[in-house]
């Protein structure tokens, strides 16, 4: 960092930076505000990622971010929710997309990644297993398989179902189709072959 920049305001820029997608040029913009802004703010967000570790915890039955002093997610404690149907997904903000659709009342499996062999992810990093066990556990009838439409969300999608094996559980994938407004010679091979096998009879 130049030398014309005090050494705490280059602090803070280098660690706006480790932020993915944050490129140096936005790294000093968002320093900057903050050194224009109102000390509050600065402490306001201080505290917060101070707090973020100690109060965030994992819940140990469907691996979503519950708060620390939770035992379980209230997505998985609250009885108006059928624990017969889970929703299987990579990343916990996956749970957050699905929900702002208010049309789910299952609940909820993080598996924590999909595979990806280049990235060093393997079936032993994947929360696989206690699927499985929750499966037999809470007598599920129902997995929807939402991983994402790519070569990782269908080789986990293909794994699960290994593993799953001959249990009495149906297991669906979220439907997929073309986007609205995207021709079809734009579109991609595995949305257009989920287009055909979800094709739907008009007459």
């Amino acid at each position: 960092m130049n030398s014309a920049v005090p050494k705490p305001l280059a602090d803070l820029i280098e660690a706006f930076g480790q932020l993915p997608g944050v490129g140096p040029r936005t790294a000093e913009r968002y320093a900057y505000y903050l050194l224009k802004s109102d000390s509050a703010k600065s402490s306001i967000l201080s505290e917060a990622a101070t707090r973020l570790h100690s109060a965030i915890a994992v819940c140990p039955k469907t691996f979503a971010l519950i708060e620390a002093d939770q035992q379980f997610s209230p997505l998985y404690t609250d009885p108006k929710r059928s624990k017969k149907t889970v929703a299987v997904v990579a990343e916990p903000f996956d749970i957050v997309a699905l929900e702002k659709t208010a049309s789910f009342h299952g609940t909820y499996h993080v598996l924590g990644g999909l595979l990806s062999p280049i990235d060093g992810i393997g079936p032993d990093q994947l929360k696989i297993a206690q699927l499985v066990n929750r499966i037999d556990e809470d007598e599920v009838e129902e997995l929807i398989l939402a991983t994402n439409a790519s070569v990782e969300g269908e080789s986990t999608a293909l794994l699960i179902t290994q593993q799953i094996g001959d249990r009495p559980v149906k297991i669906t994938r979220l439907a997929r189709g073309l986007p609205v407004g995207v021709d079809l010679e734009y579109a991609d091979q595995i949305t257009l072959t989920r287009a055909l096998e979800g094709r739907q009879t008009l007459l």
